[in-house]
């Protein structure tokens, strides 16, 4: 097994995930099997209680694994299905070994960060090597591994020591770590400043670990003469120190390192010359060409409360992204704040209230993502119903979909209290209830997570049709409540189809409208699975055939 490790210096926020991507991207793309590991420093056990204003979104894998949302960028460029292990945290770590401690493994010795969290460390990063990723048996060739934050964080120090441990222990040849910097432009003078840099390295090096290539983020492609500089300074060839410039998309990056041969540099340090190939990314290549040239617009108005950080909804932007390359459109999103369509908000911010329902009714899609708490909850309840009474196309996922069928019922049925529990524990028509498995209690790892089978209960729907008429799918699930069992036959004999539900057929994951040209619900997230190559079916919208 061989071992690309990614750090960070100066700053956070360099792009270090999308850089760890492309490389695995670009690595595969030789003929490599490639595997990612995301080491998260935070104490948390897990993504999973961390507010997406904190962290972003909250991406969950198959085997329901609630982790950071690098791991859906490693996904994506990959096409990988990674396992809950891919993502070490600081948390992970001291309970794995506190639990060793309790059960006498380490029989009397004193538990100390080195050597047994160290140790820990580089198991785990061993093991979860190992796991298959890419549907094919055996172990991958490559796992390139991203250390989060930044060189110097107190935090991060016990994955350093191990790191560097573990450079020794795997041999040289085995071991290659590519560190990303910072390279910034003064304004004032306009001059690349290498000095920064040049700290971080030291920093580095001070602490056990010596970068083999040198990714630099700047504004612009670096001068040779700063190259020149930062080769003498940091003790690495100019052959491998790599630009990491401003893109117009970041498809562009793998692209980027195949430009500068950053893949010879990593072949080289590796000793992967005699199996690997030269890099086959025509097609990536031309899907990242094709981005830029696209010039007609599609608007989706996306009503949500995270409307501060993008991030919070980072899977959803990418799968409208890849359903957009598709239809050869490009993607305009209007992020329309849930609360600033509500009334309230008419009589407290008349100009916030006005221009959201601008952006909503001059939208040529609408999307509710998923969600929690109730802030925000009757906006966008607000928007379904304009959906629905207008036939403007409508996607509904997760909390969107438990939103639709509770403004169904107060607006069709009549039911004007019509609520979840999650909002309302005393309504007297709770469309939506609390998952009678799920705790109470707990938050963390305790909802109905990951892949779970949804079959179709009609094939004449419009999402069996868009899934290509399978009879059953599987997709990702992060939630606590449910649509009421009790009520479904009641809100089908109005005119809402549950076309999809699960192994039971207690438990309700696609709702349609069968008279609306496409307004579809679903409990699952088929944003976790959309693929650059592969757009999900559902935010595609489209069957096989249609222009």
């Amino acid at each position: 097994m061989k071992y690309v490790l990614v750090t960070g210096g100066v700053v956070s926020g360099l792009g270090k995930g999308v850089t760890a991507s492309s490389i695995g991207l670009l690595l595969k793309a030789c003929g490599l099997r490639v595997t990612s590991i995301k080491i998260d420093p935070y104490l948390n056990t897990d993504a999973g209680t961390m507010s997406p204003f904190e962290h972003g979104e909250v991406f969950v894998l198959d085997d329901g694994g609630e982790v950071d949302l690098d791991l859906g960028n490693y996904e994506r460029f990959l096409d990988i299905k990674l396992t809950h292990d891919n993502n070490i945290t600081t948390g992970k770590i001291y309970q794995s070994v506190i639990d060793k401690e309790r059960r006498g493994d380490y029989l009397g010795k004193t538990v100390q960060v080195v050597p047994h969290i160290t140790d820990a460390i580089q198991e785990w990063i061993e093991r979860a090597a190992l796991i298959p990723v890419d549907g094919t048996d055996g172990p991958a060739d490559v796992c390139v591994i991203e250390l989060g934050g930044t060189i110097g964080d107190i935090e991060s120090m016990p994955f350093i020591e191990a790191l560097g441990q573990f450079s020794y222990r795997v041999g040289s040849g085995n071991f290659c770590l590519i560190h990303v910097s910072l390279v910034p432009v003064l304004k004032v003078v306009g001059e690349q400043k290498t000095k920064p840099t040049q700290h971080s390295v030291r920093g580095l090096r001070s602490l056990g670990l010596t970068p083999h290539v040198l990714a630099c983020r700047s504004t612009m492609v670096l001068d040779e003469n700063v190259k020149r500089k930062l080769s003498q300074f940091c003790h690495v060839p100019v052959d491998s120190i790599i630009t990491l410039y401003d893109v117009p998309n970041i498809w562009h990056i793998p692209l980027l390192l195949k430009d500068q041969k950053a893949h010879e540099a990593i072949l080289k340090v590796l000793n992967l010359h005699s199996i690997a190939g030269g890099p086959a990314l025509e097609e990536w290549t031309a899907r990242a060409e094709m981005c830029d040239s696209l010039h007609e617009p599609v608007r989706i108005a996306m009503v949500g409360k995270y409307m501060g950080l993008s991030d919070s909804y980072l899977s959803v932007l990418k799968a409208l992204k890849h359903a957009s390359l598709r239809c050869l459109k490009k993607l305009v999103v209007d992020w329309v704040p849930a609360g600033d369509l509500e009334d309230a908000t008419a009589q407290e911010n008349p100009a916030a209230h006005k221009a959201a329902w601008k952006l909503l009714k001059g939208a040529d899609g609408i999307l509710v993502p998923g969600g929690f708490g109730d802030r925000g909850v009757e906006g966008k309840i607000l928007a379904s119903k304009y959906a629905r009474e207008n036939k403007v196309p409508f996607l509904g996922i997760c909390l969107g979909m438990q939103i639709a069928v509770i403004e169904f019922a107060r607006s069709v049925l009549n039911l004007k209290d019509a609520n979840s529990t999650e909002f309302d524990t005393s309504t007297k028509n709770p469309c939506v209830i609390f998952m009678p498995e799920v705790s109470k209690t707990h938050m963390g790892g305790t909802m109905r997570l990951g892949s779970r089978r949804t079959y179709f209960q009609v094939m004449d729907c419009k999402s069996a049709k868009l899934y290509g008429n399978k009879s059953y799918i599987d997709e990702r699930h992060r939630h606590r409540y449910e649509v009421n069992p009790h009520m479904v036959s009641q809100l089908e004999n109005a005119g809402l189809s549950f076309t999809g539900k699960d192994e039971t057929g207690q438990r309700m994951e696609i709702v349609e409208l069968a008279c609306h040209p496409y307004f579809i619900g679903v409990q699952f997230h088929p944003e976790f699975k959309s693929r650059p190559g592969k757009p999900s079916a559902l935010f595609l919208g489209r069957f096989d055939g249609d222009k």
